[in-house]
This record gives structure tokens, C-alpha cells and sequence, in this order.
């Protein structure tokens, strides 16, 4: 973009909330309002009910998600995953970032203004918060300078409190998506010694929400979230964004009343784009690490088109391309790679997901052990079967020889075995064969689980039979 003008003497090569000497500049944006700005309330409304709701929604008596990493079970739209599905839980994670990816690359960081939890608590909620007690952002400012007296120790004894109260409601819903719903409501209605691990989790997730939001804040998305570091990287000159028209806009300058602006640009440099920018920036000097495309800056600069009569999109969510060639593309080859990629993973994890079982068995013979010559010409080979329930409900199996009519298995203690829900069951059973069907000395056999008479998994194991001689 440099080739395309002159940058005025403001540009910037840091982050816009340090200054020189590496200390934070503290933001106040200007308070938002416009089209999009209602539109992201909606939004934002939206998924915060959503967000809020997920611990109490169940889907065939399971919760909507849960991601409990200490119990090693995770719960996505009421189906239950357990470490043994780890291939395909990876593989969703795998299939979720290449989406990312690709949204990413053809528009941008919306995901981080529009439905980032981070950025709907942030402004949404704790800054809207911050505009009722403590005004907007001039007001803010005067009231940081403010002596520490009994206006200012009000306001901010005020506005904290409702920050970590809350905090507190966030970190129970997050604690919540954890280890369900039910175990927080035990917590809560217990006294903190009889759980003293649940209350501490509790109060470390509201400790670490309450310091991101009231301290923290654009910090977490400039310098910590890995996405807003990648997207230096993923944007493309087609990628669509938030984006400042600087052949319509430049050469900026500033509007006198019956003053002909020939040799201007429609950018009066306001400058109200910077003040109501979340994270400091000015979009005008380009796509910049810190933007997270909210559309603010969109909204104050179409009101001051507006009022100026001129034609509003000065700034507005467009590509790099289709500013300075006039060229809109979106399906470009690195867009049909990504989706190309995406269809592959998506088709995998599809039918992975639908082949899965509720049951995963494992078979294997008795070490050390032999066949065995029994009776009526049969050979017997005895077998350890690990069974795992993956429901949440108990359940009672049975085993039965697929591709073997004449042979039969025994399970030792009863030919059904009780599984409790998501535990893991052993078993010993002994399989019989006629020698006259045995091939050789290693015969493959299907292993079928039934629960009542529905197949609910098979598995092929060997059978060993005695050597045959020609």
C-alpha cells in the first residue's frame, strides 16, 4: 500500500497500546453507534443466550457440550466421546481450524468482532457497564486523572463490583461447559470444605475472566490469542476486511466551511474512526495486526460522510484487491484449496462419526495358551475381550460366531455379560471349532456383540488350529 500514497506523519510501526517507553496506553473508545453497531447487538445478544443457555440444553439426556478434560469425556451435541475416540475428536479439531483457516482467508477476522466470547463480553457487557457509571470516553479519561475521592472511589467501587459479579456468572458457565451443569449446582450448594477442589476451580475461573475483562481487556486479543497472531499470515490482498478506501480518501485533510476540498480526498481526518476503535488503531494506515474488524470505525465515518454529503463506504468491509484494481475475487486457487481440503475432512469425520459403535471391543487370545483338542473332533481356543461401554446407560451383551455356523462360544461366568455405562468390562470366553473347517493353523473368525438380537459391533480375530499336512 506504501506505492499507493504517502502515509502522513502519524504512522505508526508499534502496537498502538504501548507507548515508546513499552508502557500501556490505556484505551477509552468513543461509544459506538450505526447500523452495524445494532446489528452486532443482535448478534451478540444472540450467541450470549446461547452461551448461556448450552449448560441446561440436553440432547437424548446428555448436555448440549461438555468438555470435562479431567474425566477424559467430552460431550458434542449430546453425543458422547471418550479417549478411545480420540481419533476422531482430533480429527474434528483438525477439520474446525481448517475452517478457520479458509473463513479466515476469504473474510477476515469477523469471527473475532462479531462472535468471539472475548469480544462480546468485552463490549457488549463490561463496556457497556463502563459507559453507564463512568460515562464515555472523555468522561473516562477526566475520571482516571480524578484525585481518588468520593466520586471516583464510588464509581469504580461501583463498576468493579458488577464486573466481578459478573465474572463470577461467567466463570460458572465456563466451569459449567466443563464438568456439567449437575456438578456445579452440587458445588455451589455445598459448603466450600466438603469440594474444596470444585471451589477453587470456581473461583480461578471467575479470578481469571474478572482480570481479562476489567485489566487485560484488547491485550488479549493483540498479543495472546494465537488467531489474532495468525492473521498476519492467513490474509490474503483478496481477504475480505474492514478497509479504508485511500483512493477515494487521500490526500486527507481537515473541512472549512465554502471551501472547495479539489485536491482533498473525502477523508476530513476526523480521526473519529481512531476514538471509537476498541483496540487503539487508525484504519487508515491499512490492515493492521490489532483491528478485529467490529465495524466501529465503519459506523463513525458513514455519520460523518453523512453530514457532510458524501457518499457513505469510505471505510468499509472490502478486499485489498478490489480497492486498488477494482477486482472483487473470493474463489481464488488458495480459497478452492483450503476448500478442497475442507470437503476431504469433513467427508472423513462424516463417516467416522457414523460408523462409530457404542461399544468398542478388544479380543485377543490368553497368552501362552495353546489350542485345545476337546471332544467330538473340535479345537478350542480361549480369548480376553475388553469391552468399553461408550453410553451413557448400562447395557447386556452377548457373543456370537458370525461366519462359523457349526462352532459356538462360551462366555466363562454366563453368556451375558453386564456393562455399566462408560465403564470397562473383561471377560474370558472360549471359542469351539469342528478341525474338519480348520484352513491351517491360523483361521481368521468374526467375534459378533449382540445386545438382544441387534449387532451392535464385530470384530475379527485368528484362530489357531492344528498344523494340516497334505
Amino acid at each position: 500500500m506504501n506505492e499507493l500514497y504517502e502515509f502522513d506523519e502519524e504512522y505508526r510501526d508499534s502496537i498502538a497500546t504501548v507507548d515508546a517507553q513499552g508502557k500501556r496506553v490505556w484505551i477509552y473508545p468513543k461509544k459506538p453507534k450505526g447500523r452495524f453497531f445494532n446489528a452486532r447487538k443482535i448478534v451478540s445478544v444472540t450467541l450470549l443466550a446461547i452461551l448461556f443457555a448450552g449448560p441446561f440444553i440436553k440432547i437424548n439426556g446428555q448436555p448440549f457440550l461438555m468438555m470435562n478434560i479431567f474425566e477424559r469425556k467430552f460431550v458434542i451435541l449430546g453425543t458422547v466421546f471418550w479417549p478411545q475416540d480420540f481419533f476422531i475428536f482430533a480429527l474434528g479439531l483438525i477439520t474446525f481450524f481448517v475452517f478457520i483457516i479458509l473463513f479466515t482467508v476469504v473474510f477476515g477476522r469477523v469471527w473475532c468482532g462479531w462472535a468471539c466470547p472475548q469480544t462480546l463480553f468485552m463490549e457488549m457487557v463490561f463496556r457497556r457497564v463502563e459507559y453507564w457509571i463512568e460515562g464515555d470516553a472523555n468522561q473516562q479519561r477526566k475520571l482516571a486523572e480524578m484525585p481518588w475521592n468520593g466520586e471516583k472511589i464510588r464509581k469504580r467501587a461501583l463498576k468493579h463490583s458488577i464486573f466481578v459479579v459478573i465474572s463470577l456468572l461467567i466463570g460458572h458457565t465456563a466451569m459449567a461447559y466443563v464438568i456439567g451443569i449437575e456438578k456445579v449446582q452440587e458445588i455451589v450448594s455445598q459448603s466450600p470444605t466438603e469440594n474444596m477442589a470444585g471451589f477453587v476451580g470456581l473461583i480461578a475461573f471467575s479470578a481469571v475472566f474478572y482480570g481479562v475483562f476489567a485489566y487485560l481487556r484488547e491485550q488479549a486479543c493483540t498479543a495472546i490469542c494465537p488467531y489474532g497472531r495468525l492473521q498476519g499470515v492467513l490474509l490474503v490482498r483478496d481477504s475480505m476486511a474492514v478497509m479504508y478506501d485511500w483512493i477515494r480518501g487521500e490526500p486527507r485533510g481537515k473541512m472549512k466551511k465554502a471551501e472547495v476540498q479539489a485536491d482533498k480526498g473525502d477523508c476530513i481526518d476526523c480521526k473519529l474512526c481512531v476514538h471509537v476503535c476498541p483496540t487503539g488503531i487508525d484504519i487508515r494506515n491499512g490492515t493492521q495486526l490489532e483491528c478485529v474488524n467490529c465495524t466501529a470505525c465503519i459506523d463513525a465515518c458513514d455519520d460523518v460522510m453523512l453530514k457532510i454529503n458524501k457518499p457513505t463506504g469510505l471505510i468499509r468491509i472490502a478486499s485489498h484487491s478490489s480497492i486498488a484494481d477494482g477486482k472483487k475475487r473470493i474463489f481464488t486457487p488458495r480459497v478452492a484449496g483450503y476448500t478442497g481440503v475442507l470437503v476431504v475432512l469433513i467427508s472423513l469425520l462424516t463417516i467416522f462419526v457414523s460408523s462409530r459403535t457404542d461399544i468398542q471391543a478388544t479380543i485377543l487370545r490368553v497368552p501362552g495358551m495353546m489350542y485345545q483338542k476337546v471332544e467330538n473332533d473340535q479345537i478350542q481356543n480361549i480369548y480376553n475381550i475388553q469391552l468399553i461401554n461408550k453410553t451413557m446407560g448400562d447395557m447386556e451383551v452377548s457373543l456370537r460366531l458370525i461366519d462359523h455356523e457349526s462352532g459356538f462360544i462360551e462366555v466363562v461366568g454366563g453368556n451375558l455379560i453386564s456393562l455399566s455405562n462408560s465403564e470397562k468390562t473383561d471377560a474370558v470366553f472360549y471359542v469351539r471349532l469342528p478341525e474338519s473347517e480348520m484352513e491351517g493353523t491360523k483361521n481368521s473368525i468374526t467375534v459378533g456383540i449382540f445386545e438382544g438380537d441387534v449387532l451392535i459391533d464385530k470384530v475379527k480375530t485368528n484362530f489357531l488350529g492344528p498344523i494340516r499336512f497334505k
